[in-house]
């Protein structure tokens, strides 16, 4: 008897990119179509507090620097519940960016309605999205987010790479490395039961 194969929590390689209409820190409504002209859309789904983001973020920083001028945007998305963790309202990523003047734009999802689109599984999880917003990469973005002296491996900026030159991803799906994102009305550690490893 055939079975149907069991659709993962996460967004699929190959998954077109699914929309949102989120509140930047900018005090601005995003949509897709506001990064129409990228070559390359990296939607990664981050947050104020975790130790794995604080300890990427400068990381993160250069990765989209270096490829800024070659039609890459970056857009953050903070999903995480304000009742698990005060840390990350949305008050407190608009001082973040104030403070920090990150490269990239920084929405909230407050109702949690992206991070279940998009399967985030953890603060930092990353989603590259060619030019064709057909996904070619997610998972992590360095192999040590936590301590920047130790990465070896940055995954993220070889995506990206690749996707620009026309090639395929060499490593397409890691487990992104984090904290589980916060959800409303649950322990702070619970993850969705259909949530598993991607690699």
């Amino acid at each position: 008897m055939e079975t149907s194969a069991k659709i993962p929590f996460t967004l699929p390689l190959g998954a077109t990119i699914p929309a949102f209409r989120l509140q930047a820190t900018d005090g601005k409504l995003y949509r897709i179509s506001d990064f129409k002209d990228a070559k390359v859309l990296v939607v990664f789904f981050t947050c104020n507090h975790c130790p794995y983001v604080t300890g990427s973020d400068e990381g993160t920083r250069k990765t989209a620097e270096r490829f800024e001028f070659q039609g890459v945007r970056f857009v953050a998305i903070n999903s995480n519940s304000v009742n698990t963790c005060a840390d990350d309202s949305f008050l407190h990523m608009v001082t973040r960016m104030q403070q920090q003047k990150f490269p990239w734009t920084y929405l909230h999802d407050e109702k949690q309605d992206v991070a279940r689109a998009y399967g985030a599984l953890r603060t930092p999880h990353f989603y590259v999205f060619d030019a064709q917003r057909k996904l070619v990469y997610t998972g992590r973005g360095v192999d040590s987010p936590h301590h920047a002296a130790k990465i070896k491996v940055n995954d993220l900026a070889n995506a990206i790479e690749d996707t620009l030159a026309g090639r395929a991803v060499r490593v397409p799906k890691t487990n992104p490395i984090g904290c589980n994102v916060k959800w409303e009305g649950r322990d702070a550690h619970w993850m969705p039961a259909d949530a598993c490893d991607l690699g």
